[in-house]
């Protein structure tokens, strides 16, 4: 084997490992990969089926009734899961932390490059769901939908975003992105509709208004 043929041959080989490498730690492109909602139409149909009543009472609430980030696969976490499904380049170390990548929220329309500014937003907040009709809910219950990927429930925001948002619902709180607020309605009735939640009447006239425009 000449000296030239053995060096490409290494080179080659290193290329390979460095792929494999980099398919372990580096997640597809993606940007606010959250499961699409229903459309306008459905949603509005959900809408008029769901329970109206006045809110429920936050008395009992605490996030811990809600086990949250439990383990996906191997050291993923849903948190760790969501950031890499929502992020573009997202690289993870051995822990699954994520190490560098962007993060677009839909939100507000920002882009972070640090996954340090960037919370999961739970579409419907944990106490909302709590006094929506959660309360009755068993952990197993409050467990799948506090780590719910398969639903529009989970989402990659700007922190500071997320906690202005709070756990208000729509009719106190709507993303500042115009452009978002129809997917953002049709995600929160199909979480809503999909769990058996209840709305109370302004709830369901900000929900309504919103999905007339879409």
């Amino acid at each position: 084997m000449s000296g030239v043929y053995a060096r490409r041959l290494s080179v080659v080989a290193a290329t390979a490992a460095l792929a494999a490498t980099s398919a372990l730690f580096t997640a597809p492109s993606a940007q606010a990969a959250m499961p699409t909602p229903v459309s306008a139409a459905t949603a509005r149909t959900y809408l008029g089926q769901l329970t109206v009543g006045a809110e429920g009472s936050s008395s009992g609430y605490s996030r811990d009734k809600f086990p949250h980030w439990i383990t996906q696969s191997g050291t993923c976490n849903t948190r760790e899961v969501v950031l890499k499904r929502d992020g573009t380049n997202v690289q993870q170390n051995a822990a699954c932390a994520a190490i560098s990548g962007s993060w677009y929220s839909p939100y507000d329309g920002a882009t972070w490059s640090a996954a340090s500014d960037v919370d999961i937003d739970h579409m419907i907040p944990l106490a909302e769901a709590w006094r929506s009709g959660a309360s009755s809910w068993t952990t197993t219950q409050r467990r799948s939908f506090a780590n719910d990927l398969t639903r529009p429930q989970l989402i990659a925001v700007t922190d500071n975003v997320n906690q202005s948002k709070g756990d208000r619902d729509p009719a106190e709180w709507m993303p500042p992105r115009t452009a978002y607020k129809c997917t953002y309605v049709r995600a929160w009735v199909h979480v809503k509709h999909h769990y058996g939640l209840s709305v109370d009447q302004a709830e369901k006239s900000a929900l309504q208004t919103a999905l007339n425009g879409c």
